[in-house]
């Protein structure tokens, strides 16, 4: 304990937590939507589109915020119109555009400067390189997350599980489509510097999933998945950095036993 209180005491430390607590109960609360609504996979897809634009960013020399916040906004609007309008299968939209965007990402990068350390950041997250305009971006996208929760509270739910019922009581299905594309998009810009591009989508993906198994009242889900969330990116963040790994895959890790923990303990529970 006197060795983590120690830890705090230093600000880039101090950076790394608070970003990851605002960024891991943000994705907590935008994930129980995304995953009620089948949309699981796209933060692994805005990643991917994220990867492309911080590339194309680092080979003009631009803050990499500056180009990928807009881009990444604009591929989460394309993914929510396409699937919604055209009727199109969301997880074939999502493949269709990570894999174009990987694809342009690592031409950009390998045409330029090649796969350097930022590169390697971005991919694989460097949550301790975190700036404090990161600090501020985090602390923006969860007032944002939680104000969105206490004012429209029961319109999301209403969307979330009954689009036409919700268009029937003249709820603007589209405005919160995109206010959900748009926060989703901002939790993976910033998400990407603490876990990277590959493994962004777990923040979105596992709290929710492991908070089904002990609930299913969507103000339980949306309590369980952020406690849930915060825990393990604690847990993940220190255990990483004690045993001097990646922070992200260690997060990852810590999730895929608590999953499986709260997996066999349902099992137990039915017999």
């Amino acid at each position: 304990m006197s060795e983590i209180i120690s830890l705090l005491s230093y600000p880039f430390f101090a950076k790394a937590v608070w970003c990851g607590i605002a960024i891991s109960f943000s994705a907590a609360l935008i994930g129980v939507i995304l995953t009620l609504k089948n949309y699981s996979m796209i933060g692994h897809g805005l990643g991917e589109v994220g990867f492309a634009a911080l590339s194309l960013a680092l080979a003009l020399n631009l803050p990499p915020n500056a180009i990928s916040i807009p881009i990444v906004i604009i591929a989460a609007i394309i993914i929510m119109f396409i699937s919604q309008k055209k009727g199109e299968s969301a997880d074939i939209i999502i493949a269709l555009v990570a894999s174009g965007a990987l694809a342009f990402g690592v031409i950009v990068t390998s045409f330029t400067k090649g796969f350097g350390t930022d590169s390697y950041n971005y991919m694989f997250g460097s949550i301790l390189a975190l700036k404090d305009g990161d600090v501020i971006l985090s602390t923006i996208i969860t007032v944002f997350a939680i104000g969105l929760y206490l004012v429209f509270y029961n319109r999301l739910f209403i969307v979330t599980f009954d689009e036409k019922y919700a268009k029937a009581c003249g709820i603007s299905v589209t405005l919160y489509q995109f206010l959900i594309a748009l926060l989703t998009a901002l939790v993976v810009v910033v998400g990407m510097r603490m876990m990277g591009t590959l493994l962004i989508s777990s923040l979105i993906v596992f709290p929710a999933i492991i908070a089904k198994k002990f609930t299913t009242s969507f103000k339980g889900l949306v309590i369980m998945s952020t406690i849930t969330s915060i825990t393990c990116f604690l847990i993940g963040l220190f255990v990483s950095f004690f045993l001097n790994m990646p922070t992200g895959a260690g997060i990852v890790f810590v999730y895929i036993i608590l999953l499986l923990i709260s997996s066999i303990c349902c099992k137990l529970a039915r017999i």
